[in-house]
This record gives structure tokens, sequence and C-alpha cells, in this order.
């Protein structure tokens, strides 16, 4: 139960700022439909799907899965009110992994202040902050996989030739099928779990734990 009380609350703050940051991204470059949809905000009642963000966290988080992770509804976006198009697709894409990266460096450099300052006192912000670290690292790994409707397929298709944009597009509706057997079942020595785990290795070494 504490487990749920502290990570579940973290876990819908990040997929929900994670999604702003897309909102947010697409207004500067010109796509407004985010903003007018009033999907940036931080109250989490617009941004709360109830498969992704509250049924498959909680199952993660009660199987004691060593990887928890869920995702907020995404925010509207019209590509047609880009300047630049797949480039500015692929910057709004490339926010929402970069928010997750930045509240995780965020929470590790929070973590060294608080330990210097007060490491007895101020104990109980401790571990939320190593939390909240390594599920911002999580979703940032998983989100900058190449699959769609991952944001790493976006980023993708931004710089790769147009006939990899297309093979991409075609993808979209099998997508979420094909990441989760990835998950699930390892092939010829390949996990998609493991993937993320070393990434999320490397930084938490890189942020000093």
């Amino acid at each position: 139960m504490l487990d749920f009380l502290i990570v579940f609350p973290i876990l819908i703050y990040s997929v929900i700022l994670h999604e702003i940051a897309h909102g947010f991204m697409a207004d500067r470059l010109g796509d407004p439909t985010a903003r007018l949809s009033g999907r940036l905000t931080l109250n989490p009642i617009p941004h709360i799907d109830p498969l992704m963000s509250l049924f498959l966290p909680l199952l993660l988080i009660f199987s004691g899965s060593p990887v928890v992770f869920g995702a907020a509804r995404p925010v509207p976006i019209d590509p047609f009110n880009f300047r630049e198009g797949r480039k500015d697709i692929g910057l709004v894409g490339l926010a929402g992994p970069g928010t997750n990266l930045l509240i995780a460096v965020f929470a590790a450099l929070l973590f060294k202040i608080l330990l210097f300052l007060s490491p007895n006192s101020l104990s109980f912000f401790l571990p939320i902050l190593v939390i909240t670290t390594k599920i911002n690292l999580i979703l940032a790994a998983l989100n900058l996989i190449p699959i769609p409707p991952l944001d790493g397929s976006r980023i993708l298709a931004a710089i790769a030739p147009g006939e990899v944009a297309g093979v991409l597009d075609s993808l979209e509706p099998f997508g979420l099928f094909i990441l989760f057997f990835l998950l699930l079942f390892p092939i010829g020595g390949f996990s998609l779990g493991n993937l993320i785990f070393g990434f999320v290795s490397v930084w938490m070494r890189l942020l000093g734990f």
C-alpha cells in the first residue's frame, strides 16, 4: 500500500507533464489545438485515460512488476498547423521524453542537495526523489523506442527518409501490440525490458546514484 501511495501519484503527474510538454511545444510551433482544448493544465482530470493512466499502472504496481509505466491521454495535435511538417512533429515528440529526463535530473539534484543539507530530518523525501528519478527515466526510455505511437517513432520519422516514415505510419495501428509483445517475449536474446533497464542504469550512474 505504501508503494502505491508513493509510486502512483508520481507516475500520474510524470505522464501528465509529458503530455503537457507535447502540447506546449506544439503551441510554440504554431498549433494551438492542445491549448484551445484545455490540455495545458496540471488538473489531472482532462489527461486521465482509464486504461493507460489507471488500470495498467495499478496492475503493474500490485503485481510487483519491476517496470511500472503508464500514459495520459495524448494531447490533440493538428500537424497541418506546423510550419515545417515532420520536423516540427519530431520536435513535439522529443518534448515528452525530454521533459521526463529533465524531471529525473531535477529530482536527482534535489536528492543530492537535501542529502548534503540534512540527511536525517529529510530522510522521508529522499526515497521519493529516487523513485521520481527512476520512474521518469523509465518513461523517457520507453517513449524513445521507435515504435508508433511512441515518441521515438515521431523523432525517427523526422530525421529518416520518407520511406521509413511511411513504414512507421503503417505500423501505428499495431504499435502497442508490438510493444507489449517485445516487452513480454524476448526474441533471439534481445529483450526490450533489458534495454530499458540498461538505459535507466546508465542514467542513474550518470546522476550519481
